[in-house]
């Protein structure tokens, strides 16, 4: 964060100063004591399980400058220096559009869309670092926390920030543009993850084209030319429009796609500018779309064919448990998808699972997909009939919530696979360990709500011993 008096915090939040104005913050915004160092602002946020103004005092003694709170606190018995606001999330937002404000050189990359935004958003931060210092969160600090506590990590150095939007709901993502404007704005796709919370796709559409309504003048909206509804999102913003995709009318496409043995793709990256070659590290022809969104944002960015299809081809994966691949001692490929999941992302999941298999057993450990409402059971039993239909030799269903899965697999009479339905994660590391066999290949994917990382865990733990 750039240094700032705390009488500025003050002014920027709304908020009233207690303790000396020259105070000056000059570390990083936190919202964890533990992590609170010299120069620090702590965010003392009260949460349902501990109250963050109960470690007031510890972040002060361990060195940070004061705090953000909703009331004044003590450290050694006298008051601290702090900001009192009437919400701490709010002013959090504030301090970090004010930040934003007092940095112009920084081009603000903002990522939305159904799945892929954290993958995405990863690459687009690996190949604006080409073009200058970036800063691009860790894992999915997608919400009206992680969100400003990103924007607050750049500083005068900055030149490009990558930053991903999630929405539970309408006008979320419009909450997070006004804390950061987006420069350039990319919309993904328009899938069913979270469709229980918003309704419908059409309410999803709607709240994923916030972002692109929020594009600086001047700036770009990048867009899926292969997802209509995305495609549609063009007349609503102010900035002009790239599109991506494999389409043959799309800005920034692929050609003579193919996929290696492994399931990493390979394919010529065609822009306005010129053709380049690109070989991804990364696993499944899901990964395409999402290495074409980054390409459209880094052309707009300033960044050439070549060496964007360079960057990309050097690209490995930032955030854990998404399409971790590993291989044991005893040639079993262990798949970690296991961050989360949705309908689209498990059947792309699961059709890289089939393609990296061929010629040897495939399992698929699957939990359930959250937030899909009322079709919630109609889509796990889509899933475990794409599942039977792949050719899966076992296919183990974690969890009540999953169960569906298994219904959905019975259905596919040609069918000769395994299906087991276990309670929870341990019970399907016992029936994984029991069914597994040198070079097998084993898929582990679920909402976060499953947990499932720990049987990937397990597996490779196993190996170990």
């Amino acid at each position: 964060m750039i240094p700032l008096p705390l009488s500025t915090i003050a002014e920027i939040t709304g908020g009233t100063l207690h303790g000396p104005p020259d105070v000056v913050v000059s570390g990083p915004v936190v919202i964890d004591s533990r992590e609170a160092g010299p120069g620090a602002l702590f965010a003392a946020f009260k949460g349902e399980r501990a109250d963050g103004h109960d470690f007031a005092s510890a972040a002060l003694a361990a060195g940070a400058a004061a705090v953000l709170a909703q009331r004044p606190v003590e450290t050694g018995g006298a008051a601290g220096p702090c900001v009192v606001v009437a919400d701490v999330q709010e002013a959090l937002g504030r301090l970090a559009r004010g930040v934003l404000d007092r940095l112009p050189d920084v081009t603000v990359i903002a990522v939305t869309g159904s799945a892929g935004k954290t993958s995405t958003k990863d690459l687009i931060g690996r190949l604006a670092g080409r073009a200058g210092p970036t800063v691009f969160p860790p894992g999915s600090f997608n919400n009206e926390i992680g969100l400003p506590l990103t924007v607050l990590r750049a500083g005068p150095a900055t030149r490009h920030l990558v930053l991903e939007m999630g929405a539970r709901g309408i006008g979320h993502i419009a909450y997070l543009t006004g804390i950061a404007p987006p420069d350039v704005g990319v919309v993904l796709n328009v899938g069913t993850a979270h469709v229980g919370e918003f309704g419908g796709r059409e309410n999803i559409a709607r709240a994923k084209g916030e972002i692109v309504e929020a594009v600086r003048p001047g700036g770009t909206a990048v867009l899926n030319a292969d997802d209509p509804l995305v495609a549609a999102m063009a007349p609503r913003t102010p900035g002009e429009v790239v599109t991506f995709g494999r389409s043959p009318d799309a800005s920034v496409r692929a050609e003579d796609e193919t996929l290696d043995e492994q399931g990493r793709p390979r394919f010529t990256l065609v822009t306005p500018e010129g053709s380049a070659p690109v070989a991804l590290l990364l696993h499944g022809s899901h990964a395409v779309p999402n290495a074409l969104a980054a390409a459209a944002a880094a052309r707009a960015a300033g960044l050439a064919p070549a060496e964007i299809a360079e960057a990309l081809s050097q690209a490995t994966p930032v955030s854990r448990w998404r399409m971790e691949v590993t291989e044991r001692a005893d040639g079993v490929t262990v798949v970690n998808d296991a961050y989360n999941a949705n309908p689209d992302s498990t059947r792309a999941a699961l059709d890289v699972l089939a393609h990296m298999a061929r010629g040897r057993r495939a399992y698929a450990v699957l939990g359930e997909m959250a937030e899909l409402g009322a079709s919630s059971a109609a889509e796990h039993a889509k899933i475990g009939e794409h599942a039977a239909r792949s050719g899966v030799a076992g296919l183990v269903v974690v969890g009540a919530n999953a169960a569906a899965m298994a219904d959905g697999a019975g259905q596919v009479g040609s069918w000769t696979g395994e299906c087991v339905q276990v309670d929870d994660v341990g019970e399907a590391v016992t029936a994984l360990g029991e069914r597994l066999v040198p070079h097998d290949v084993v898929l582990v994917k679920g909402s976060r709500v499953a947990g499932l990382e720990r049987v990937a865990e397990a597996i490779l733990a196993e190996d170990a011993r």
